[in-house]
């Protein structure tokens, strides 16, 4: 079959003949429509990433539309490596069905990036009822416009966006956001908010945006803190470290945690996964996304952070 081949770890990938992919028990092989090309797709691919599997060549891709044996258009994943999504074929677990007049290409590219807020969003309101403010560091990215917009749609108040791109930004304002550049620091931060304590910081970013909040967030007194923070760390694209202040963990009930694959449970993804296709499908979500034919993959994987590439097929 036709793929995306990845012949070393980082090397950019070629369109060439793949081995095809066994059924075995509990999966079926389904016709790939399309595949998104998603920053963990590339960090897997590159074996940088905690979950790669360290064999090459192989076919990058974790997620796909594709078409079963009966004609249905699912949403589908967990390939097992060497094989991937980006290819003709997948031989995957039976997927979530899309609805009628999705868009397989938004949902290809949607699905990933969405969940990344979804999963965490979804679990702090059941915990907490009232979102709030939400802080998104990174909003600039994919992932974070659809996690400013999951804010607003799971009925957070306020939701204040934080990115280093001015134009950019923009288009995040125009989603319902109060915008942020990372330049501005702890300061800019901190006007953004206006005096309201984000509930839930979804940090995509970390490395210095994450420092920058911090001191954004820091308190004075002994009196008892009523802000309740759960800073959850999701993306590293400005740094694999941050440096936390003891004095804003003693000052403040802060909890810092991350929300990836192997911390969140596979069930729990399972069972969000239709709600969160309805969305993008409905257009509720909307999904900045550009498609490429195989062919053009090498041009997919080059592709800039403010749309998601898709292989299509």
């Amino acid at each position: 079959m036709r793929a995306a081949i990845v012949e070393q770890a980082g090397a950019a990938p070629v369109a060439g003949d793949f081995p095809e992919p066994e059924a075995g028990e509990g999966r079926e092989v389904m016709e790939v429509v399309a595949a998104g090309v998603h920053p963990l797709v590339r960090s897997l691919a590159g074996g940088g990433h905690y979950g790669s599997h360290g064999t090459w060549p192989m076919v990058p891709g974790v997620d796909c539309v594709a078409r079963s044996e009966d004609g249905t258009l699912r949403y589908a994943g967990f390939v097992t490596p060497p094989w991937g999504t980006l290819a003709e074929r997948v031989a995957v677990p039976g997927g979530v069905p899309l609805p009628d007049g999705a868009d397989p290409v938004a949902v290809a590219g949607g699905v990933n990036p969405g969940m990344s807020s979804w999963l965490p969003l979804t679990t702090r309101r059941a915990a907490i009822g009232d979102l709030g403010t939400v802080l998104v560091l990174g909003a600039t990215g994919v992932a974070g416009r659809m996690a400013v917009q999951i804010a607003g749609l799971l009925g957070a108040e306020r939701v204040v966006g934080v990115g280093r791109d001015g134009e950019r930004l923009a288009a995040v304002a125009a989603l319902g956001a109060t915008t942020v550049t990372l330049s501005e620091g702890a300061e800019g931060i901190a006007a953004a908010l206006g005096g309201h304590v984000p509930s839930t910081v979804l940090d995509f970013v970390w490395g210095p945006a994450a420092e920058a909040t911090w001191a954004a967030l820091a308190r004075s007194g002994l009196d008892e803190d009523t802000a309740d923070i759960e800073h959850v760390q999701i993306g590293s694209l400005a740094g694999a470290t941050a440096a936390l202040p003891a004095a804003l963990l003693r000052s403040r009930r802060l909890q810092v945690r991350g929300s990836g694959a192997g911390s969140v449970p596979v069930e729990r993804i399972v069972r969000e996964l239709p709600t969160l296709v309805s969305h993008i499908a409905s257009g509720a979500l909307d999904v900045p996304v550009r498609a490429y034919p195989l062919e053009e993959v090498g041009t997919a994987w080059a592709s800039g952070a403010g749309e998601r590439a898709v292989v299509t097929f």
